[in-house]
């Protein structure tokens, strides 16, 4: 068992499941990105994801492209992903996952990636571009580090590929609610009920719900069936009017998972 899939079957116990909360590195700037996780982490957030901003962010809807451009336009770089960790995890005691697209591990290198995560306190990869059929060199460094490494399953994934996304992912099961790309949405897709229930058939450990959810009713209503909630683009869209609004989001956020019964 990991960092995250010990914080998030804990929070199971605690309450009605975990909160997840997105953030990418170096929006608005470094510092205050780095400010921002520590201030959701302290407002109840479980598990933090942070973003490296990619030139050609296919699944991002419209607040996180348009967030992780800025970023990219005041010089972000991967190596401030590394320093970001560092600084969150010397100030809160929560685990730091990385979304990522694939081809910015490789250029940087599979093992140097690795190795540079654990080194900087982060807990592992989201990795939404790359399946587990062609994670050879992933799996082989995430279990010679023991980081987490986190796998898509949508709606339209077959029973096949749910099988090895579960057997080979560490952490939690990223469960894509609605077919297409992220953003707040005003309902999260009912097909993310069923494909949870799939997951648990195929014996997922932890399986987390993301893309469309916004309210603190939505991270309710996940958590009537999943072990966690995701939220993005509701976060960004807050830290665009600074720190404490984020702050304060997150933990009107958190109330959705308090046990209600």
């Amino acid at each position: 068992m990991t960092g995250v899939s010990e914080r998030i079957i804990q929070r199971n116990a605690d309450a009605a499941g975990a909160l997840i909360g997105y953030l990418p590195v170096g929006f608005p700037d470094l510092d205050r990105s780095v400010d921002a996780a520590v201030a959701i982490a302290e407002s109840g957030v479980d598990v933090i994801e942070l973003g490296i901003p990619y030139s050609d962010p296919v699944m991002d809807g419209p607040v996180i492209q348009a967030a992780t451009q800025r970023a990219l336009n005041a010089g972000f770089h991967v190596s401030d992903t590394f320093e970001a960790i560092r600084r969150i995890t010397a100030q809160v005691d929560v685990p730091v996952l990385v979304m990522t697209y694939w081809n910015l591990v490789r250029q940087r290198g599979v093992d140097r990636f690795a190795d540079e995560l654990l080194e900087s306190g982060g807990s592992g990869l989201i990795t939404p571009d790359l399946i587990p059929d062609e994670a050879g060199d992933w799996l082989a460094a995430s279990e010679r580090t023991g980081l987490d490494r986190v796998f898509l399953a949508a709606p339209s994934s077959t029973d096949a590929r749910l099988d090895t996304v579960v057997s080979e992912s560490r952490g939690f099961v990223y469960t894509v609610s609605t077919m297409g790309i992220t953003g707040a949405r005003s309902d999260v897709d009912s097909a993310a009920r069923t494909l949870v229930g799939r997951l648990r058939a195929h014996g997922v450990e932890n399986a987390c719900v993301g893309l469309g959810i916004s309210t603190a009713e939505q991270v309710a209503q996940v958590l009537e069936y999943a072990d966690g909630a995701i939220v993005g683009s509701a976060l960004v869209s807050a830290l665009e009017r600074g720190v404490d609004e984020v702050a304060r989001v997150a933990a009107e956020l958190a109330t959705g998972t308090a046990r209600t019964s």
